[in-house]
């Protein structure tokens, strides 16, 4: 079986993170050139949680005295 070419220059990136990198070091911790909070913002705002998309939230039903 061939190998797989390497892809030559960057990768296409959202405007928001332009010039975003990470890597994996020998002790298996992420480095990141952008802060993890607004990573995390970044990906709350544009991405939906899959685990969430078909969750319904009961309605608070009103208790009689």
């Amino acid at each position: 079986m061939p190998k797989k070419k390497p892809k030559k220059g960057e990768p296409e990136v959202h405007k928001d993170l332009k010039g975003f990198d990470i890597k994996i070091n020998e002790f298996g911790q992420l480095i990141t050139n952008f802060e993890v909070d607004k990573l995390n913002s970044f990906l709350n705002e544009n991405l939906s949680d899959k685990k969430l998309q078909d969750h319904q939230v009961p309605e608070e039903s009103e208790e009689e005295e």
